[in-house]
């Protein structure tokens, strides 16, 4: 059921077909452009975890992700080469780079910078490193403690100077654009790298505000303010009719899921685990929550990683078979309605972000599933600094999704699920060969079907709010991190040009 306020805004901008929106700045050159974002970053260091799926604005890596999801070199002059033993990647660099400080980018820079991120809280995604090392001016090499075959997808860590590489380093990267100022809480402001070496930017100022509220974005994007920004897919669909905007949707890889804590006596519970997947309508949730724009989701693995996706691995909707998981386990009916088993009732807390209107739709939805089985599900919309401490706890109507590979956004789920379903997780980050590994993926959605650790329900598509004021605009299959200084339409906003 739709909020009232949520109503207010979709009959507001329905009402608005016709007049052009005002831009944000008086300008009409387009040479800039305001972004309004959801999520403000934490920090601007990319050894404190800012760009960690590459797109920053600020800095390069080594390498980028192209538009088909493909690698390509970016301060590498070449893609890396890997030795025969798997065991160490060796990396070419350009020539022609300089740091928007006006230093010259060079091997001690990205040695420093690795060398720093193995000590930062970034050091998670790189625990296969074991060392880099400057082979000549022009040359490094990542050494391993293991093969892994994604090793390469990391590599898109934004390079710092090497005097600058610490956590309270300076935002001074390579990047086409550098930061001019940072109100936290309200915007961040950035201007175009003159000296970018690929090419300078057309769009000469970006100012990116932060508003968390769905709905507010949504009346201020009607209001003039912006000049794009990412909404809900049903608060977006109104914005179409409207006189110089389009409205774009994403496919991606970002899968919502209720991530069921192992350490909870109900949560934890296998059957429980089971039953929920089979009483949880994921049809219905595309239908009424996204208006269509979603893909069913099973397991974690997206349909965009063609190879490695098991399109076999899946539940049934079907209310009758999760009863039966809970009578065989011993979850028994209470005369409320609610399954007990040895004294424990089958109820827990389902966190979700306030102000992300789809997460609580989400969870709402998935909430009346589960009691329909005899499962109470217990909302709480909280904010982020209170969700973190009760994560091991509660249960988090969650987000996470990579389209690049599957060694990304899979492997931290190791100790979750089945010991068949680590095996394969291994296998895929050890195996070198593309068939094997995607053999290994295959591998570990059957066994997760087999024996889920959480109940992934949907890939909802990203829509976003856009003026029509530029040529450049390039889809792409979204990661989890999205928005405008990440994965988007204004992924590549560097080589976007004034219509």
């Amino acid at each position: 059921m739709r909020s009232p306020l949520l109503l207010v805004v979709l009959l507001a901008v329905a009402g608005c077909t016709e007049t052009a929106t005002p831009r944000p700045d008086g300008g009409s050159n387009g040479t800039s452009i305001v972004l309004a974002d959801r999520d403000e970053p934490a920090t601007l260091n990319p050894l404190l975890g800012y760009g960690a799926q590459g797109v920053s604005k600020i800095y390069d890596g080594l390498v980028e992700h192209r538009q088909d999801g493909s690698l390509g070199p970016q301060l590498a002059a070449d893609l890396p080469e890997p030795a025969a033993d798997g065991l160490s990647w060796t990396v070419k660099l350009r020539g022609d780079v300089k740091f928007t400080d006006g230093s010259t980018f060079g091997a001690e820079d990205v040695v420093a910078t690795y060398t720093a991120a193995l000590q930062n809280p970034v050091k998670e995604r790189f625990s296969t490193l074991k060392s880099v090392e400057q082979v000549d001016p022009s040359t490094v090499r990542f050494n391993l403690t293991q093969q892994h075959a994604a090793f390469p997808h990391l590599l898109v860590l934004g390079i710092l100077p090497s005097e600058q590489a610490r956590p309270d380093g300076q935002p001074v990267g390579t990047g086409p654009y550098k930061v001019t100022d940072w109100k936290k809480g309200d915007r961040l402001l950035l201007e175009a790298n003159d000296s970018y070496f690929n090419g300078v930017p057309k769009v000469k100022k970006v100012t990116v505000v932060f508003v968390t509220d769905d709905n507010q974005r949504a009346r201020r994007m009607q209001d003039g303010e912006f000049d794009g920004t990412v909404l809900p897919p049903k608060i977006a669909e109104p914005f179409a009719g409207k006189s110089g905007l389009t409205v774009q949707y994403h496919r991606s890889a970002d899968y919502r899921a209720v991530r069921l804590p192992a350490a909870n006596p109900v949560t934890g519970n296998p059957a429980i685990r089971l039953a929920l997947n089979y009483a949880t309508n994921r049809q219905g949730m595309i239908d009424s929550l996204l208006d269509g724009k979603g893909t069913i989701a099973y397991t974690p693995v997206p349909d965009a990683l063609a190879e490695e996706f098991d399109p076999t691995a899946k539940f049934r909707f079907d209310k009758t078979e999760a009863a039966r998981q809970l009578d065989a386990a011993g979850w028994v009916a209470g005369g409320d309605g609610i399954r007990v088993r040895e004294g424990v009732a089958a109820r827990f807390t389902l966190m979700y972000p306030l102000g992300d209107d789809l997460r609580a739709d989400l969870a709402t939805a998935f909430a009346a599933d589960a009691k329909a089985v005899g499962v109470d599900v217990q909302l709480a919309g909280l904010s982020w600094e209170a969700i973190r401490p009760r994560m091991g706890q509660d249960a988090l109507l969650y987000g996470e999704g990579s389209p690049f590979d599957p060694d990304l956004m899979l492997y931290d789920l190791r100790g979750q699920g089945s010991p068949a379903a680590d095996a394969a997780l291994e296998n895929g980050r050890k195996l070198i060969d593309p068939a094997q590994r995607a053999v290994a993926y295959k591998l570990f959605q059957q066994a997760y079907i087999a024996a889920p650790s959480m109940v992934v329900l949907v890939f909802p598509e990203h829509a976003y709010v856009m003026r029509d004021s530029w040529n450049g605009y390039q889809a792409v299959v979204d990661p989890n991190s999205y928005g405008a200084l990440a994965w988007g339409p204004w992924w590549n906003l560097e080589k976007w040009e004034p219509k």
